[in-house]
């Protein structure tokens, strides 16, 4: 069984990827169950590819474990594609999913 770290802090996406590969001969773990305190890796890629390759060589190159990350976000084609890789930060620090969508301009969903 290979050990491969999933390079997040969400549970939830941990659960979902471990739904994906169940059966895989992979033992998934999460920042958690390597960092303590979880660090705040840079996300300074222009796309989202770019900041899920940061996130793993990040991961990998302090652990030089098998490491997975991905990075996902809202495109909205009235905005142009924005917020994009900018999604999490798009409506302040510590706002939610419901915050994000309320400060989408009307039409836009």
């Amino acid at each position: 069984m290979h050990s491969v770290i999933v390079a997040t802090n969400n549970m939830g996406k941990l659960r979902e990827i471990r739904e994906i590969l169940s059966g895989a001969p992979f033992d998934l773990s999460s920042l958690k169950d390597h960092f303590n305190p979880v660090p705040s890796i840079p996300e300074n890629g222009a796309t989202f590819h770019e900041n899920a390759a940061a996130k793993a060589r990040w991961v990998f190159e302090r652990k030089r474990i098998w490491t997975l990350a991905d990075d996902s976000g809202l495109e909205v084609d009235f905005l142009g594609g924005l917020p994009g890789v900018q999604s999490a930060r798009y409506a302040g620090e510590h706002a939610t999913d419901h915050d994000r969508v309320k400060k989408l301009p009307r039409g836009a969903g």
